[in-house]
């Protein structure tokens, strides 16, 4: 083991694995101390609905919270200034529409997952299995980036180099990942969840007042260090257009991947989730608030952090470490508190990555045991113990996947893999969501033409699009931003394909609805009394 060839200089490897074990060996006691009181399918799904508001508003946000919201963006806003921040706003504006449009609505109207909702007044079989597609394919390309995100940074903080030993890292990520969810389900997913938010708020908070100290708590002094250390480009930090706005095409660019981090967040399933683990809807919106605070008072944090690192590390000596704008936090880290502090964010960072990978697995877990076993295969007449054993076989299944997934990815440009997750979600998730809450005449036709067609439209675009082949080889690396090198297929202009593939998928669901004469009004009438009120929204079921 190398410490800084391959790691971050200054660092103790032997500390860093130290503060990692502590972390993983208290959540694992917790988990196994959950794991106690989960008997049912309710407690496996929902962990029996006996979460409070703020408790699973602090969940949510250590659901959102990824590596990528704390190490990415404070090294964009170190690199870009501006423009990294608007990462910031996207993530935190998308809330808005799940406090307004989704929250309470699907709280009161489904059970367990999001094909619950989408199937209640469709015919069930084949929407749920489109709705369980979704879900796995969302589910997936996060935690292939998530995995193989695991890989580069612990990598990085461990001082391993070499591809043996990072995914030897990868597994264990995986490994322990699947522990949580097998032993604790969804209540001990969402301990370690509420335990990592608390850690990485606390890290933040106690770094931001670090750096603010060192400009004796002056804003304008700190933006004017990062400017003096930017150099010749220092002075573009403050405004915007320094990573997006050179052409037409990247403030285009820019456009679509804002829409698609706005309307995404509404879709994705692990974060829908979470919604059934309150016992009332109005749990359900105080847990979006207190998410909503806590996310917005974090990425306030990270505005200090990113031009803090600016300011004290500098741009060029990030942009020259290993893992280049991800070693912005940890690199600041050290330099504040030195290899103590480093190993604590270090283990933040960690913590971080296993509370996401955990509830994006019991999520495709639970969407493939209740939509596709239980009311797929066996038709609605599953018993909840099998649905559960399901349940816990297809987590092995995707947590072994997701290993070999981030093995494969460790070292290519992951970036467009988080991108496709939320782009997805906004485009086969979000209008079938919006729709049946919302349009009387939506049907089963509308609901399959939108998922599938949102699927296939957001797939096809990515593929071709320059994400994945034809940017140009950058001079210093000799390497090309796209994720295949050295050949280019793209047609497609956008990194992101929000722009078009969400309009297309709403048309989608909207022609699907309109050329089809199947309606129930019925049923309809009951979701909307459901989902307005609560009556006869599902309960915890104990036993």
């Amino acid at each position: 083991m190398k410490t800084l060839a391959a790691g971050v200089e200054g660092s103790s490897p032997l500390l860093n694995i130290s503060i990692f074990g502590v972390f993983v060996i208290i959540t694992l006691v917790i988990v196994f101390r959950a794991s106690r009181n989960s008997k049912t399918a309710s407690d496996y799904y929902a962990a029996g609905r006996a979460f409070t508001g703020p408790q699973n508003g602090i969940a949510i946000s250590g659901d959102y919270l990824s590596a990528a919201s704390f190490l990415g963006i404070a090294g964009a806003i170190a690199i870009y200034g501006y423009d990294g921040f608007l990462y910031s706003i996207g993530f935190l504006v998308a809330w808005l529409v799940a406090l307004l449009l989704v929250a309470e609505l699907l709280r009161n109207t489904g059970k367990f997952t999001m094909g619950d909702v989408l199937a209640f007044r469709v015919k069930q079989r084949p929407v749920r299995a489109a709705a369980a597609t979704s879900t796995l394919v969302v589910s997936f390309f996060y935690l292939l980036a998530q995995m193989a995100g695991a890989g580069g940074l612990v990598a990085l903080l461990l001082g391993i180099e070499g591809k043996t030993g990072q995914s030897l890292v990868i597994v264990i990520v995986g490994v322990i990942m699947i522990a949580y969810v097998l032993i604790g389900g969804m209540k001990g997913t969402t301990w370690v969840q509420i335990i990592k938010a608390a850690l990485l708020i606390i890290g933040a908070l106690v770094m931001t007042l670090w750096v603010l100290g060192k400009y004796g708590f002056n804003f304008s002094s700190l933006l004017q260090a990062a400017v003096d250390k930017g150099g010749k480009t220092g002075e573009a930090l403050l405004g915007p257009g320094k990573q997006y706005g050179a052409t037409g095409t990247s403030k285009l660019d820019f456009f679509s991947l804002g829409i698609a981090l706005v309307l995404g967040t509404a879709g994705l399933p692990h974060v829908l989730m979470r919604f059934y683990t309150v016992p009332t809807a109005r749990d359900a919106r105080r847990s979006v608030v207190w998410a909503i605070v806590l996310i917005g008072v974090f990425y306030l944090f990270t505005l200090v952090l990113g031009y803090g690192a600016g300011a004290i590390v500098g741009p060029d000596k990030i942009k020259a470490a290993p893992g280049a704008a991800n070693s912005a936090a940890p690199l600041l880290a050290l330099e504040l508190g030195g290899p103590v502090l480093l190993g604590l964010i270090a283990a933040v960072a960690f913590a971080t990555i296993l509370a996401v990978v955990a509830g994006l697995t019991i999520t495709a877990s639970a969407s493939f045991a209740h939509d596709v076993y239980a009311n797929v295969v066996k038709k609605g007449q599953a018993t909840p113990g099998s649905e559960v054993k399901v349940a816990r076989i297809t987590a092995l299944v995707i947590g072994a996947v997701a290993i070999l997934g981030g093995i494969l990815a460790n070292g290519q440009n992951v970036a467009f893999l988080v991108a496709l997750a939320f782009a997805v979600a906004a485009s086969a998730n979000l209008p079938t969501i919006l729709y049946s809450l919302f349009w009387k005449r939506f049907n089963t036709q509308g609901a399959l033409w939108s998922i599938y067609g949102g699927l296939a439209i957001t797939i096809v675009l990515i593929v071709f699009s320059p994400a994945v082949s034809g940017k140009p080889i950058d001079p210093k690396t000799h390497k090309s931003a796209s994720m295949i090198q050295g050949v280019d297929f793209h047609w497609f202009p956008l990194d992101n394909p929000g722009l078009v593939s969400i309009p297309i998928a709403f048309f989608l669901g909207w022609l699907g609805t309109v050329l089809s004469k199947e309606h129930n009004e019925k049923k309809y009438a009951e979701m909307e009394v459901r989902s307005l009120t609560g009556a006869g929204a599902e309960k915890a079921v104990s036993h």
